[in-house]
């Protein structure tokens, strides 16, 4: 395949300043974009971050999934001020001369888990809530670093409702039970959560996807994977967080294995092209997203941004690209969980011939 059919910067920046970003009480923010809100860190385009994405499922399993740091941001940050959405956001981060109309190429480079468990739970906000008598459980994930495979450790039933983000549930050994014995799941770290600041006023949810990025749950968006986001903002203020080690297309229980992870990326500012929507290209394909909370609508919505990018970086007429769309293009359902819904359509890079300059 030619790197020519990629839409990742043809200049390959690898001088940019490395910048380290801990996630503590004073870089995160808890639920929420907002544009009002004051960058915790500055970089200009081309710069590498490390920065730490904390899962807001920790309290699931503390003795686990805590370390000091992590114990910290849920001891510190008030739990009225975790709103409207649940996810642990580090950020945002400013980056020098973004504007509304540019794109933020995010090169995904390496993904780690911070400890060795990560959680599931089986919620309220499920697709199938109803079927198990409106009873949530929470199933406990070890990671075997030696194969990248995850197993139960244990599961219990959770008392109540899940429904305080962050909570803290230190559930007894004689209520653990056994859970898929003998199954193996691939480790594949991922950022369920990521993106720009809105151009509205005030909080926005961290739950709902949308044009800015936000809760897309995604697998695909790991290491190795470059995603483009819409600056709608001066800055674009970019966030991280809902880290996930593994998780199926439609995220059908209402979570991921929700685990922390250690992330490095790379933030190149692009004015040379704009997309409506995020956007994802990883090594052998692009991937187009769909959004509402109609099904139909968000199937709809991907394909006419599809359609644009064929027509618009592949240079195919209308009438070409919606025939490969339809013998070429997978279509499959991020997630079903999230109020608004998500849908994905991926088409092979290695089928375009090499561009020819314009």
């Amino acid at each position: 395949m030619s790197t020519s059919t990629a839409l990742a910067s043809p200049d390959t920046v690898t001088s940019g300043e490395l910048h380290r970003l801990e996630a503590t009480p004073e870089t995160i923010h808890w639920g929420y974009f907002d544009p009002a809100l004051a960058p915790v860190l500055r970089v200009k385009s081309g710069d590498f971050i490390q920065a730490e994405a904390i899962t807001h499922h920790a309290g699931d399993a503390p003795e686990l999934m805590m370390d000091a740091r992590i114990q910290r941001i849920f001891r510190e940050v008030d739990p009225a001020d975790r709103n409207p959405g649940v996810h642990i956001m580090t950020g945002p981060i400013h980056v020098e001369g973004a504007k509304p109309g540019d794109m933020l190429e995010v090169r995904y480079l390496h993904m780690r888990p911070r400890l060795r468990y990560g959680s599931n739970l089986a919620a309220n906000w499920g697709y199938l809530y109803k079927e198990f008598d409106e009873r949530e459980r929470v199933t406990i994930y070890e990671i075997d670093e030696n194969s990248q495979n995850a197993s139960a450790l244990y599961a219990y039933d959770f008392p109540g409702k899940y429904e305080m983000p962050g909570t803290i549930t230190d559930c007894p050994e004689c209520q653990r039970q056994t859970a898929l014995e003998g199954i193996r799941i691939p480790v594949r770290p991922h950022l369920g959560t990521a993106g720009v600041a809105p151009d509205v006023h005030g909080r926005v949810s961290t739950i709902p996807p949308g044009a800015h990025g936000g809760n897309i749950d995604n697998w695909r968006i790991g290491a190795g994977s470059t995603m483009f986001y819409p600056v709608q903002v001066d800055g674009a203020l970019f966030s991280i967080g809902d880290p996930h080690i593994s998780q199926g297309d439609g995220e059908i229980s209402g979570t991921a294995i929700e685990a922390s992870l250690d992330v490095m990326f790379q933030v190149i500012l692009r004015k040379d092209f704009q997309f409506p929507s995020p956007l994802l290209e990883a090594p052998d394909c692009w991937i187009v997203h769909g959004f509402d909370e109609d099904l139909n609508v968000a199937m709809r919505n991907a394909s006419l941004d599809m359609l644009e990018l064929l027509t618009e970086q592949q240079r195919l007429s209308r009438n070409d690209a919606y025939s490969l769309m339809s013998v070429a293009a997978d279509f499959g359902v991020s997630q079903v969980v999230d109020g608004r819904q998500g849908i994905h359509v991926r088409i092979p890079r290695g089928i375009f011939p090499p561009r020819k300059p314009r």
